[in-house]
């Protein structure tokens, strides 16, 4: 399964823009997009690279069901018996 997350971008240079993941920075490549991004653009990112451009609405509310995933994964966790040891 492949997943690409949205990326708020604070910079850009040339093909390469700094992007930011709820605090976390990193880069990601622009080459696959054929239009131009600016900072405070959202992009969606998969693999160091930026695919999608994405509206700040449809950005928030994706981040939103990452956030409730995250959220109801650890509710989870906490309900799950631990597995059998194998022979």
């Amino acid at each position: 399964m492949c997943l690409a997350a949205p990326a708020r971008v604070l910079s850009v240079s040339g093909q390469i823009a700094l992007v930011d993941y709820d605090g976390v920075q990193t880069s990601a490549r622009l080459d696959t997009l054929g239009e131009p991004v600016e900072p405070g653009d959202y992009v969606l990112v998969h693999a160091g690279f930026a695919i999608q451009r994405l509206t700040r609405e449809d950005a928030e509310a994706t981040l939103l069901l990452f956030d409730d995933l995250s959220a109801s994964l650890a509710s989870d966790a906490g309900k799950r018996t631990p597995a059998a040891p194998q022979p």
